[in-house]
């Protein structure tokens, strides 16, 4: 087997990245060590970049049809990762997840309906709607006493009992919080959403990076009612780090949703991938299981990392252990600091960039995203900057 070297430092400036490229415009200054943009610091694994050189020898780049393995590649992988068992016709690629939730928004919710979403969550799930004028709805997540979250049925029974609600955006997993959501959360999840004739998006970006031994489940997979009012996004960029790729596909076994998305799509042309992006999915889905195993076992170890500094040298500080992702859900209201000083904090005093809790919804308040996906060399070189600022 390949190793794969993830203590090796990439110096991302200069290559037009926001992780960097952004510091200045979104933080106010631009000596920050970057922990925020939710893709990682590894490089692309070579069988992916190889497969894009080869295609890149024959130099001419014109129109070209999808790849005949390119469906059979994501339907092998949901399969054997998965156990969901995807029909070629439910496929389709779309150019972005977050444009792809835009999509949906225009083709099935009117302009005076909404769209229920479940903070704390990832903050273009509320952004897209509302900048696409329809409003949303908030079902917020209930913290449990050890930190983690769970669903409020209660709260969505009510809510969705608005008839004017058409779409419900599930984030499995959950983003920021790392949560792989329990199949039987799932179902009753789908069990009210069915019988409230809502739609639901899930959005699965993370679903192959399941973390300590947790296992994602696709929610259409969970029952006939999942299946039936579900349309599943889905991505080989977060796991295989090619985010500027962009190889999004959604899966719909619905034929009367997929017909109508699908066809609109189709009229846009919005489900023609550019040529690099299938090739990058098939190299990633044929050949990156070595790849995604290694990776798991690093992300795990910057996690407990990332617990034991805190334990023992900030324990205001409480990470909850993510159950998938390399995004670790800081809780610091230990630290009893005021929103603005929180932010002082970690950009001004620790000189990090870390997504603020506040803009996955004002449930994230004293809370603070660190993106661990990079050397743990540079792991341990942020926590001991923040560290130090505290002292």
């Amino acid at each position: 087997m390949e190793n794969y070297d993830f203590d090796k430092i990439v110096d991302r400036r200069g290559s037009g990245d926001n992780k960097h490229g952004q510091l200045k415009k979104i933080f106010g200054r631009d000596d920050l060590l970057p922990m925020w943009v939710a893709d990682m610091d590894f490089e692309t694994p070579g069988f992916i970049t190889e497969a894009m050189r080869k295609r890149m020898e024959h130099s001419l780049f014109g129109y070209t049809m999808l790849p005949d393995d390119y469906l059979p590649a994501i339907q092998d992988w949901i399969a054997t990762h998965h156990g969901w068992k995807v029909e070629k016709e439910w496929i389709s690629y779309i150019p972005g997840i977050v444009k792809g939730i835009g999509m949906v928004v225009n083709v099935f919710v009117k302009p005076d309906e909404k769209v229920i979403i479940q903070p704390p969550v990832y903050h273009p799930f509320r952004l897209t709607p509302q900048r696409n004028g329809r409003e949303v709805v908030f079902n917020p997540l209930m913290e449990n006493s050890d930190g983690s979250y769970s669903m409020d049925f209660e709260n969505l029974e009510h809510i969705a009992s608005d008839p004017k609600c058409r779409l419900l955006i599930l984030s499995n997993p959950h983003n920021p919080a790392g949560i792989v959501w329990p199949e039987e959360t799932l179902k009753t999840l789908a069990e009210i959403c069915s019988r409230h004739h809502l739609l639901v998006i899930s959005d699965e970006i993370h679903c192959d990076m399941a973390l300590f031994g947790h296992k994602h489940i696709p929610f259409a997979s969970v029952s006939p009612e999942a299946a039936e009012c579900s349309i599943t996004f889905q991505a080989p960029s977060k796991t295989f780090n090619i985010a500027g790729i962009v190889s999004s596909f959604c899966v719909i076994p619905n034929v009367d949703i997929r017909n109508k998305f699908f066809k609109w799509l189709d009229a846009n042309e919005f489900n023609a991938p550019d040529i690099f992006s299938p090739i990058a999915t098939i190299a990633a889905y044929r050949q990156g299981e070595p790849w995604r195993k290694e990776l798991i076992k690093y992300l795990e170890k910057n996690v407990l990392l990332t617990e034991d500094f805190c334990r023992k040298n900030m324990p205001a500080i409480k990470p909850l252990r993510p159950q998938a992702s390399f995004l670790i859900w800081l809780d610091c209201r230990g630290l009893k600091l005021p929103h603005e000083e929180l932010i002082d904090l970690f950009v001004n005093k620790a000189h990090l960039a870390l997504n603020d809790g506040e803009m996955f919804g004002k449930e994230g308040a004293g809370f603070m995203r660190l993106n661990i996906g990079t050397p743990t060399s540079v792991v341990e070189k942020a926590l001991k900057q923040l560290r130090n600022a505290l002292i």
